[in-house]
Protein backbone atom coordinates (compact mmCIF):
# COMPACT_ATOMS: atom_id res chain seq x y z
CA UNK A 1 0.00 0.00 0.00
CA UNK A 2 2.85 2.55 0.77
CA UNK A 3 4.76 1.62 -2.47
CA UNK A 4 1.68 2.75 -4.14
CA UNK A 5 1.40 6.24 -2.57
CA UNK A 6 4.57 6.75 -3.12
CA UNK A 7 4.28 5.77 -6.45
CA UNK A 8 1.36 8.33 -6.53
CA UNK A 9 3.66 10.92 -4.98
CA UNK A 10 6.33 10.33 -7.30
CA UNK A 11 4.20 10.52 -10.28
CA UNK A 12 2.67 14.07 -9.51
CA UNK A 13 6.02 15.22 -8.29
CA UNK A 14 6.95 14.42 -11.82
CA UNK A 15 4.10 16.34 -13.34
CA UNK A 16 4.81 19.20 -11.21
CA UNK A 17 8.45 19.71 -12.86
CA UNK A 18 7.27 18.69 -16.04
CA UNK A 19 4.71 21.81 -16.24
CA UNK A 20 7.07 24.34 -14.24
CA UNK A 21 9.42 23.34 -17.07
CA UNK A 22 6.84 23.62 -19.94
CA UNK A 23 5.26 26.80 -18.36
CA UNK A 24 9.45 28.28 -18.29
CA UNK A 25 9.75 27.31 -21.56
CA UNK A 26 6.89 28.48 -23.68
CA UNK A 27 7.33 31.78 -21.69
CA UNK A 28 11.11 32.09 -22.91
CA UNK A 29 9.24 31.51 -26.40
CA UNK A 30 6.34 33.55 -25.98
CA UNK A 31 9.05 36.53 -24.89
CA UNK A 32 11.69 35.55 -27.55
CA UNK A 33 10.19 37.88 -30.44
CA UNK A 34 10.58 41.17 -28.26
CA UNK A 35 11.36 40.83 -24.95
CA UNK A 36 14.55 38.42 -25.23
CA UNK A 37 16.30 40.66 -27.49
CA UNK A 38 16.00 44.06 -25.46
CA UNK A 39 17.02 41.89 -22.47
CA UNK A 40 20.73 40.71 -24.59
CA UNK A 41 20.84 43.90 -25.79
CA UNK A 42 20.60 45.79 -22.50
CA UNK A 43 22.28 43.17 -21.15
CA UNK A 44 25.70 44.15 -23.95
CA UNK A 45 24.96 41.07 -25.78
CA UNK A 46 25.26 42.17 -29.65
CA UNK A 47 25.07 41.16 -33.03
CA UNK A 48 22.92 40.72 -36.17
CA UNK A 49 21.69 37.46 -35.12
CA UNK A 50 19.50 39.27 -32.34
CA UNK A 51 17.15 40.46 -35.24
CA UNK A 52 16.18 36.77 -36.45
CA UNK A 53 13.96 36.64 -33.06
CA UNK A 54 11.71 39.22 -34.82
CA UNK A 55 10.91 36.19 -37.37
CA UNK A 56 9.24 34.36 -34.33
CA UNK A 57 6.62 36.86 -33.95
CA UNK A 58 3.65 35.35 -36.09
CA UNK A 59 3.84 32.13 -33.35
CA UNK A 60 3.85 34.18 -30.10
CA UNK A 61 0.24 33.69 -29.91
CA UNK A 62 1.01 29.79 -29.82
CA UNK A 63 3.50 30.10 -27.55
CA UNK A 64 1.57 32.30 -25.36
CA UNK A 65 -1.26 29.83 -25.45
CA UNK A 66 1.28 26.78 -24.67
CA UNK A 67 2.69 28.19 -21.82
CA UNK A 68 -1.25 29.31 -20.23
CA UNK A 69 -1.97 25.73 -20.55
CA UNK A 70 1.06 24.77 -19.06
CA UNK A 71 1.36 27.19 -16.16
CA UNK A 72 -2.72 26.39 -15.61
CA UNK A 73 -2.02 22.45 -15.09
CA UNK A 74 0.73 23.22 -13.22
CA UNK A 75 -0.60 25.53 -10.95
CA UNK A 76 -3.25 23.00 -11.04
CA UNK A 77 -1.26 20.01 -9.55
CA UNK A 78 0.54 22.03 -7.29
CA UNK A 79 -2.21 24.00 -5.14
CA UNK A 80 -4.90 21.20 -5.66
CA UNK A 81 -3.26 18.00 -5.42
CA UNK A 82 -4.06 15.47 -2.61
CA UNK A 83 -1.94 15.94 0.13
CA UNK A 84 0.31 13.12 1.42
CA UNK A 85 -0.67 11.95 4.80
CA UNK A 86 1.90 10.35 6.49
CA UNK A 87 1.59 6.99 8.48
CA UNK A 88 2.06 7.06 12.19
CA UNK A 89 5.34 6.60 13.29
CA UNK A 90 6.74 8.17 9.90
CA UNK A 91 8.93 10.98 9.34
CA UNK A 92 7.44 13.47 7.20
CA UNK A 93 9.12 16.32 5.33
CA UNK A 94 7.67 18.74 2.73
CA UNK A 95 9.83 18.28 -0.41
CA UNK A 96 12.15 21.28 -1.47
CA UNK A 97 11.24 20.04 -5.24
CA UNK A 98 7.56 21.52 -4.28
CA UNK A 99 9.40 25.14 -3.55
CA UNK A 100 11.62 25.07 -6.91
CA UNK A 101 8.41 24.14 -8.78
CA UNK A 102 6.12 26.74 -7.48
CA UNK A 103 9.30 29.37 -7.90
CA UNK A 104 9.56 28.23 -11.99
CA UNK A 105 5.45 28.56 -11.87
CA UNK A 106 6.11 32.03 -10.54
CA UNK A 107 8.69 32.98 -12.75
CA UNK A 108 7.33 31.87 -15.94
CA UNK A 109 4.12 33.49 -15.09
CA UNK A 110 5.84 37.26 -14.63
CA UNK A 111 7.86 36.35 -18.04
CA UNK A 112 4.02 35.50 -20.12
CA UNK A 113 2.46 38.47 -18.17
CA UNK A 114 5.59 40.64 -19.20
CA UNK A 115 5.32 38.95 -23.26
CA UNK A 116 1.95 39.61 -23.29
CA UNK A 117 1.79 42.88 -21.72
CA UNK A 118 5.05 44.78 -23.89
CA UNK A 119 2.63 43.96 -26.80
CA UNK A 120 0.01 46.54 -25.70
CA UNK A 121 2.34 48.94 -23.92
CA UNK A 122 5.19 49.05 -26.93
CA UNK A 123 2.40 51.11 -29.31
CA UNK A 124 2.47 53.70 -26.41
CA UNK A 125 6.10 53.99 -25.69
CA UNK A 126 6.51 54.81 -29.13
CA UNK A 127 4.11 57.24 -29.65
CA UNK A 128 5.06 58.98 -26.75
Amino acid sequence: MTINRESQTADVARQQQLMAVGGLLGALAAASCCILPLVLFGLGVSGAWIGSFTQLAPYQPYFIAVAVVCLGYGYWLVYRSPKVVCAEGEACARPLSKWLVRFGLIVATVLVVAAIGFDFLAPLLLNS
